[in-house]
This record gives C-alpha cells, sequence and structure tokens, in this order.
C-alpha cells in the first residue's frame, strides 16, 4: 500500500503525536509520504522520525497540480486537518482514489474564541469534509458525533491514538522529579494534576474549585497544572482568590517526568475525543479521574480501574480525588490496571494494526464491483430498544461479516439513527416505503431476521407489514431468506391464508429457531420453501467484559461481588396483577438462599417500569437496573446472576448461555419451546402463577446448580444447529441456492 498523507503543518498537541506516531509505526506495513502545506517545527519533527515529508508553501492553490500528479502513484489519500480536507475535496475530481479524513477534534469547536476563523476556515472545513470518502474518527464518540451529524454510518471508522508502552527506564524520586519541575515536596505528599491547555473547554476552573474545597481535608494533597494558554492570567486570578493548593508548572515539551511525580491523573475537559493525557498517564501507573466526555468511558471503567464524573461538578470531581488520596491502595490498585488495559487496547500497536486494517477495508470496498445490485436489505424488529432484538441484528451482522467483511448493508428500524450508530451500517425508518423500494432494488437479497415475526397475537398490522416487505421485495427482484425466525401462533383465518400465500410464493428458504415453528408452517400449508431447523442466532454472542461489567453495576449501586437472582419480567397484560407474588419470591430467596433480586430489563422502555412497580412491594433489599447497555452488556449482567427467572425469552437465551440454572414464566408458546429444548421442565405460566408455585421452582432450580455442564451441552448443541443459519446465508452471499 502507497498513502499520501496531507496536512496543514503547524499541528500540535494529541493530532502532532498520532500523525508521528502512526507514520513511524505503519512503516513495515504500508509506504507514507506527507505533504504539509508549512515549513515549521512540526516537519522538523516528522523529519527527525524519519518520514518522508515534502513542503507544499506559498499559494497552495498553485501546489493543487503538483499534488495531483504525485497523488497518481498513491492508493488512498489521507488527509488531517482543515487545510488536508480542503486539498482532499478538490482533488477528489482529479484522481479516482479514495479519499479519507481523520477527525482529530470536533471541527465545529476548534476555533472557538475565534469567529472570524470560524466563518472562514471552519465553514470550508465543514463544506470539505461533507465531500469526502471515507471518515475516521479518533474515538468512538467522534465517530458517534459524525453519524449524529449525518456523516453516512458505513464509511465512518474509529482508531484510537496509541502510545508506546514499552517499559521506561528507572525513574527517579519523587523528590528528585519534584525539583525538576521547582516544586516543594516532602515525604507523604500526594499530587494530583493535569496537562491541558488553558483553554474553555478544558474546564480547568472547575478543577480549581475542586482542589479548594480539598484544601483541609487533604492537607498534603498538592495539585499541578502544566500547560499555557489564554486562560492562564484567569486562572492564577481563581487560584489566588480561593487559596487552592496550586502550582503551575509551565508548557513541557517532555510530559514523561510530569506524569511520573503524579498519584492522581486529571481531565476535566467539556470535550474530547481520546486525550493522550488519559494514555500518558495510565502508561506510568497514574490513577486517574476524568470527566465523562469522549473516549474517556473507553478507557476507563468507572470504579473499577478509575473514576468518570460529569464535566462540570466540582463536588463529584473532588469527591473521588478524595478517596483516592486517601487510600493509597486503591490508587496503586487503579493505576495498575488502567495501565494494563491502556498497554493492551491503546498502544501505539494497537492503533497501527487498526490503521492498516481500516486501509485495507477502504482498498477492498474500492476495488468491489459497482454492480447494480450489491449487498443485503434486513428486516426485523429492530430499534425498539430491546436487548433480545439487538443481539438477534448484531449476530446477525457478525455472520455476515464473517463471510463478506465489505457486503453493503441496509437496515430498516423504529430508531435508524440509534441503529446507525450502534451498527455502523445504513439504516432507514422501518415505515418509509420509499427508502425501503429503493433499498431492496438495490440489493440481491432480503433477509427477514430474527425474533417471531410471523404472528398476529400482539398485532394482525405487524404481520401485515412484514409480509408486505417480503412481496414487495420479491417484486424487486430480491432473493428472499427468513433467517433464524420463530413462527406463530397465527390465528385469525384471513391471516393464515395469506401467510400461507405469501411465505409459499415469495420466500426461497426458510431457517426456524425451534420445532413449534416448523409445526406451525405445516398447519399453515406453507409449501414453496427449503425449510430448515436452526436456532437463534443470538446464541452466537459472547458476554462483555469482567471490567465493564462491574462498571454498569456499581454505576448503578449494586456490588458486583454479591450474590443475586435475576428478574427479567416484561410489560405484558396480567404481569401487574402478580407482581405481589413476585415479591414474595423475592423475599424467599432472600431468606432461604442470601440472594438479592436484581430486575434487568431487556426491553428497558417497558421492563424498567414493571421492575420499579415490583421493587415497591418487596420488603427486602433489591435492586432494579435502568440502564444495561447493550447486548453483550445485558448477557454480562445476567452471567453475574445465580439463577434466573424470567419472562423474556432471550433473558433464558442469555443465561442459558451462561449454564445458569432458570425458571420461566412463559406468556408465550416460544418461551416454553426454548425450555423444552433444553430439557428443563422449569416453566410457570403466568397465568398459573402463585407464591408456592413459583418459590417451589426456586427450590428446584437452586438444587440444580451442579447440573451447569448439562445446560452447557444443550447450549452447545443448539450454537452447533445455529450454523445452518451461516451456512445458508453464505449460499445467499454466493448467488447459490440452498
Amino acid at each position: 500500500m502507497r498513502i499520501l498523507h496531507l496536512i496543514g503543518g503547524g499541528d500540535v498537541g494529541g493530532a502532532k503525536t498520532h500523525v508521528i506516531g502512526l507514520l513511524t509505526g505503519i512503516k513495515p506495513h504500508a509506504e507514507a509520504t506527507l505533504v504539509s502545506f508549512r515549513e515549521g517545527d512540526f516537519t522538523g519533527e516528522v523529519r527527525e522520525a524519519g518520514i518522508d515529508v515534502r513542503v507544499m508553501s506559498g499559494n497552495p492553490f498553485r501546489s493543487l497540480k503538483p499534488i495531483a500528479a504525485m497523488a497518481e502513484a498513491y492508493d488512498i489519500i489521507h488527509c488531517h486537518g482543515s487545510r488536508g480536507n480542503l486539498f482532499g475535496m478538490l482533488l477528489k475530481r482529479r484522481v479516482k482514489k479514495p479519499i479519507i479524513t481523520t477527525v482529530h477534534s470536533d471541527y465545529r469547536l476548534d476555533y472557538m474564541g475565534r469567529p472570524l476563523a470560524s466563518v472562514t476556515y471552519g465553514l470550508i472545513n465543514r463544506f470539505a469534509l461533507r465531500r469526502l470518502d471515507y471518515y475516521i474518527g479518533v474515538s468512538d464518540v467522534m465517530t458517534r458525533t459524525l453519524i449524529k451529524r449525518k456523516f453516512p454510518a458505513q464509511s465512518a471508522y474509529t482508531i484510537y491514538n496509541g502510545l508506546d508502552f514499552t517499559p521506561a527506564g528507572q525513574s527517579d524520586g519523587k523528590k528528585i522529579l519534584a525539583a525538576k519541575l521547582g516544586i516543594p515536596y516532602e515525604e507523604g505528599d500526594v499530587f494530583a494534576g493535569i496537562a491541558a491547555r488553558f483553554d474553555p473547554v478544558k474546564d480547568l476552573p472547575t478543577l480549581i474549585r475542586a482542589a479548594a474545597s480539598l484544601r483541609e481535608d487533604c492537607p498534603r494533597l498538592r495539585f499541578l497544572f502544566a500547560g499555557d494558554g489564554k486562560q492562564r492570567d484567569k486562572l492564577l486570578r481563581l487560584a489566588e482568590q480561593l487559596n487552592a493548593p496550586v502550582h503551575f508548572v509551565g508548557w513541557l515539551a517532555d510530559t514523561d517526568d510530569f506524569f511520573r511525580l503524579l498519584d492522581i491523573n486529571l481531565l476535566t475537559s467539556r470535550f474530547e475525543t481520546f486525550s493522550y493525557v488519559l494514555t500518558e498517564g495510565a502508561r506510568m501507573g497514574c490513577a486517574t479521574v476524568a470527566s465523562e466526555v469522549g473516549g474517556a468511558p473507553i478507557l476507563i471503567d468507572h470504579g473499577v480501574n478509575g473514576f468518570l464524573f460529569p464535566y462540570g461538578d466540582a463536588g463529584r470531581l473532588a469527591g473521588y480525588i478524595k478517596e483516592l488520596y486517601h487510600d493509597s491502595a486503591l490508587r496503586e490498585d487503579m493505576g495498575r490496571k488502567l495501565r494494563q488495559k491502556a498497554g493492551e487496547q491503546f498502544s501505539i500497536e494497537a492503533t497501527v494494526r487498526t490503521q492498516t486494517e481500516i486501509y485495507r477495508s477502504i482498498l477492498r470496498r474500492h476495488a468491489r464491483d459497482k454492480a447494480k445490485r450489491d449487498g443485503l436489505t434486513i428486516c426485523g424488529a429492530y430499534g425498539m430498544d430491546n436487548a433480545g432484538d439487538d443481539a438477534i441484528l448484531e449476530a446477525i451482522l457478525l455472520e455476515i461479516r464473517q463471510e463478506d467483511p465489505d457486503v453493503p448493508v441496509r437496515i430498516l428500524s423504529r430508531s435508524p439513527m440509534e441503529t446507525r450508530l450502534a451498527c455502523r451500517e445504513h439504516a432507514f425508518h422501518s415505515f418509509n416505503l420509499l427508502a425501503f423500494a429503493r433499498a431492496v432494488h438495490k440489493s440481491r437479497v432480503y433477509l427477514s431476521g430474527g425474533g417471531n415475526l410471523v404472528q398476529d397475537i400482539t398485532s394482525r398490522r405487524s404481520l401485515w407489514f412484514y409480509l408486505f416487505t417480503i412481496w414487495l421485495a420479491k417484486k424487486r427482484g430480491c432473493r428472499v431468506l427468513m433467517y433464524g425466525c420463530g413462527v406463530g401462533p397465527v390465528n385469525k383465518p384471513f391471516n393464515r391464508r395469506l401467510t400461507a400465500k405469501i411465505l409459499s410464493r415469495h420466500v426461497e428458504t426458510i431457517t426456524l429457531r425451534e420445532v413449534a415453528s416448523q409445526a406451525e408452517l405445516d398447519l399453515l400449508g406453507v409449501k414453496g420453501p427449503n425449510i430448515l431447523l436452526s436456532a437463534d442466532p443470538a446464541l452466537i454472542l459472547r458476554s462483555e467484559s469482567d471490567e465493564k461489567v462491574d462498571s454498569v453495576l456499581l454505576k448503578q449501586g449494586v456490588p458486583p461481588e454479591g450474590r443475586y437472582i435475576g428478574f427479567a419480567l416484561r410489560d405484558w397484560p396480567g404481569v401487574e396483577d402478580r407482581l405481589p407474588v413476585i415479591a414474595e419470591a423475592v423475599e424467599y430467596a432472600y431468606k432461604a438462599y442470601g440472594l438479592t433480586a436484581v430486575f434487568v430489563p431487556v426491553a428497558r422502555r417497558q421492563d424498567v417500569r414493571v421492575g420499579e412497580a415490583a421493587a415497591a412491594l418487596i420488603g427486602c433489599p433489591c435492586h432494579v437496573l435502568r440502564e444495561t447497555g447493550s447486548a453483550r452488556l445485558t448477557i454480562g449482567l445476567l452471567s453475574r446472576m445465580q439463577m434466573v427467572v424470567a419472562m423474556r425469552l432471550h433473558a433464558l437465551i442469555f443465561a442459558a448461555g451462561q449454564g445458569l440454572p432458570m425458571v420461566a414464566l412463559p406468556y408465550n408458546d416460544k418461551v416454553t419451546a426454548f425450555m423444552e429444548y433444553m430439557g428443563l421442565d422449569l416453566c410457570l405460566p403466568l397465568e398459573q402463577l402463585s407464591a408456592p408455585a413459583l418459590t417451589a421452582l426456586i427450590d428446584k432450580a437452586a438444587a440444580s446448580r451442579d447440573e451447569r455442564e448439562k445446560r452447557l451441552g444443550a447450549v452447545t448443541a443448539l450454537r452447533e444447529r445455529e450454523r445452518v443459519n451461516r451456512e445458508v446465508l453464505s449460499l445467499f452471499l454466493k448467488g447459490q441456492s440452498s
């Protein structure tokens, strides 16, 4: 690969470090040349790093022709910053190469406090950005920001600023390090510090207020400010006015000794992409407190390897600093964990590896045959804040990408923006029929994916909608695949006739997640499609990391090390009348087994309310989770339970994947069918729910704890059966018959 980079040349801070580190590290994988539009300190450092740099000074527009000629010898044009983006846009008409940009900061904030620059350079940059081909955000938050601003999700990538985490040499003692910075030191002093531009976006006054509030409670705590900027005089006056224990050490060309001195590394910004300050502190093993912005939550698992606070909240910031000040063991433990995670995931090697994969992906996509039809349109019950349906979609996309990492995907969703953010694919509203017609006209495959879409028990309109999409997709020339789905019950005679007609005439293959759905198709009289028994796609998903799960629990006041029984209820007719029975069972599990109830929402918009209503009736400790995050996090949260009692099918599927004892409260045949396959008779239909019956099943489930291997064996068999989905999908993507 040959990559031509374009950059203004006046870059400092994170952008400079990122570009130099990337171009140095990528040498074994790609040949890179950097074009700078200015000679200066930046280009000097680039040359010292052994990077091929060409300076195009003077009138920049006279450089366009020679740069275009140069670009013909390269595979990708990679832009950085406003001037790089402008030239990338101008080159787009001259060279038939993919043009990408790395967005190092929020382009709307780049000229904060400089109104003239904002309405000139800022507007030009915004215009140019919209006309490039691919976008790389230097944190997931930056990438999400671009998608929210209507940049194409399928063209957005994420990379993180990386550092060299190879062990540093022997460090001087604190006394010597403090002397180097001109800071007084006595044995037992604790240093908390920040390295930042003195700029409004860094919100340093909040840190000064926090420091002042800790003067009496933390008498040996010293705050260090490394940096400079236009707010310096204002900050000095504020520190003096509040009598804050703050030392200003000035701008430091080399910050290694600064971070070696620190016990607590701080970040107070109102906005960041992914700050090098965090990884620089992590490299030195500093405990860290950071505002919950940008990429900070990606690195810091709150309460596990650091603390996060809402930006501007001086009280919360001071509270976390105070906790670390008084607990040296906690400082050491958090610093060690943060260094370990940063070294594994945010090293320069990880950055180079990610960037290389991005380049390869872009080149594959650029070379892909621009056929009239390509890719898939996927339809399901997506974008409705249901972890079960989210898991199905995530699993389907995972299997698609394992077969073809670059195939175009279009998704119908009730919340298109949320789906774009979660999946990084093109999504449009489920009821946007014009967009749907365009999508299936461009696609080779229409995938009606997962879940129990073909049924009229919840709504006949939803059944008609999903049947209509199948009909229209076939009419528009797609091959139609129903994937890992459930069928039934379809009760109304008209609906049964319509379903049989549509599926028989317009579907090529159906893979089913349970035997009962196969029987329902037989009863409907469906003839024509190739019908195969598979399993629910969500079975292939694995849990999120322990650190992420711990952090979610800690944020909601649930100790990660507790003993819990999980309840996954749903809003369903009759459930409210039976909440007193649930409450009695919760109290029984607490007294008999020492298990504290945790209500885990699968469909958050519906389930939290039911959990809260149940908790209000309970006379012993319990927890209601209001946020569970992704499907993988929901799996991780359920994995912390010793037992799960669930109405929700996917709560049972997730629990089964962890080998947990389960009690099902079926409201639908699909729940019963899953438990029957698992060989478990721990079912109590909602309409039969009583306290004696439920507590008896809890006893039975508790007695089956040593049968974990048996449950895992059943899940392993299901996962093997789920491979049918992927095998059929592979044939469809290759244009073959299943």
